[in-house]
């Protein structure tokens, strides 16, 4: 099958109850760009990617779509084959994993839908229709923190991830404090996730002061140097988040022993592709992680949660999504939700999501 239209489509999704804060950036409003491939065949594929504001990561709206516009006439014949198309678009652009994914997980969904086959099929098979989520706060009040922590875990969300950073660290020392207190006991992981915030001084102090409550700390510090620093030191496990952009880099962390899991994002390391290969080496090495993203609508939650079925469940550390902090869903039949604190493989070829296009308007840009 070859590519004969590729369409690319702006959406606003607006911040249920926000804004959302994490430690270096505050969102009301989190524009998304969906992208719809159209075969030979007559298939048609989605693909999204949505970064969280541009301090987050080292990606942005304007520069996914300006991404995208410069891959998508040089798409037009090519081959729909991951594979084949991520050559393709290497070709064609250096970089910009985050736009290549919008495309790499509209070519899966085209692909699977073509041969009457779930995606995570296509990834190499489910292990579970019912894949883990876990709960994000923002960074709040102690007390406010551990009030939530205290309803997620009773709605039965298996994980817990406790945003700290962007203040004092002996506040982040009393809401991880009173945090646990609120849900010690129900058997609730938690990781507490500085999203590079901490300098290494406060990351050592919050894991000294809080050396016995059992969490990992994802990310703390802002660096691969930081986690390096500290990493002899720390009384806790430390996943890699922000700082795990690339293959290469995920492979030098695990051949190090640098850290002992991961906070992966599909559109930050490529899409489902990538992501495959990562599920792989993390399988060889018994390192736990997640499959999720940053943000987005159906499309991004439906990649994440066929993925993340694929995951062994003694490696998988949840799906999150932004699904409790958006309005709607972009296919009212078969939107994507995290219930009882897990997410329900959707059914049917592809993603088994169809949006609906009216949701969208007029795509911005077209090609073939």
């Amino acid at each position: 099958m070859k590519i004969t239209e590729v369409h690319i489509y702006a959406h606003d999704l607006p911040v249920k109850n926000g804004p959302y804060r994490m430690a270096m950036t505050e969102v009301w409003t989190l524009p998304t760009t969906l992208v719809k491939l159209v075969s030979d065949t007559g298939h048609v594929g989605w693909g999204e990617t949505c970064p969280v504001g541009s301090t987050y990561a080292e990606m942005h709206v304007g520069g996914a779509r300006a991404a995208l516009q410069a891959m998508a006439p040089g798409l037009i014949g090519a081959e729909v084959a991951p594979v084949l198309l991520h050559a393709r678009m290497d070709a064609l652009l250096n970089g910009h994993n985050y736009a290549k994914a919008a495309i790499d997980i509209a070519a899966h969904d085209l692909m699977a839908r073509a041969l009457g086959v779930s995606v995570a099929t296509l990834l190499g098979g489910a292990l579970t229709d019912r894949v883990p989520s876990y709960y994000s706060t923002i960074v709040g009040s102690p007390d406010e923190t551990a009030r939530i922590a205290a309803e997620k875990a009773a709605e039965g969300y298996p994980r817990l991830q406790i945003k700290v950073g962007g203040r004092p660290v002996e506040i982040d020392i009393e809401t991880v404090r009173k945090v646990w207190e609120a849900i010690r006991g129900t058997g609730v992981r938690m990781a507490v996730d500085g999203n590079r915030s901490l300098i290494t001084r406060d990351a050592l102090t919050l894991s000294r002061e809080c050396s016995d409550i059992p969490f990992i700390m994802e990310q703390p510090c802002n660096t691969v140097e930081d986690l390096q620093k500290i990493r002899p030191q720390v009384r806790h496990g430390i996943y890699m988040d922000e700082n795990s952009v690339n293959l290469n880099t995920v492979i030098s962390a695990v051949g190090t022993g640098l850290v002992d899991g991961f906070g992966m994002k599909v559109t930050r390391i490529g899409g489902l592709h990538p992501m495959r290969i990562f599920r792989d080496i993390c399988a060889v090495r018994n390192l736990p992680h997640t499959c999720d993203d940053s943000w987005g609508g159906d499309i991004i939650a439906a990649a994440c949660t066929h993925v993340g079925a694929t995951v062994h469940p003694r490696l998988m550390e949840g799906a999150w999504l932004a699904q409790p902090y958006i309005e709607g869903n972009y296919d009212s039949r078969n939107g994507v939700k995290i219930e009882g604190g897990h997410i329900r493989l959707p059914a049917g070829p592809g993603l088994g999501v169809v949006p609906d296009e009216g949701i969208f308007g007029n795509p911005v840009l077209s090609f073939g």
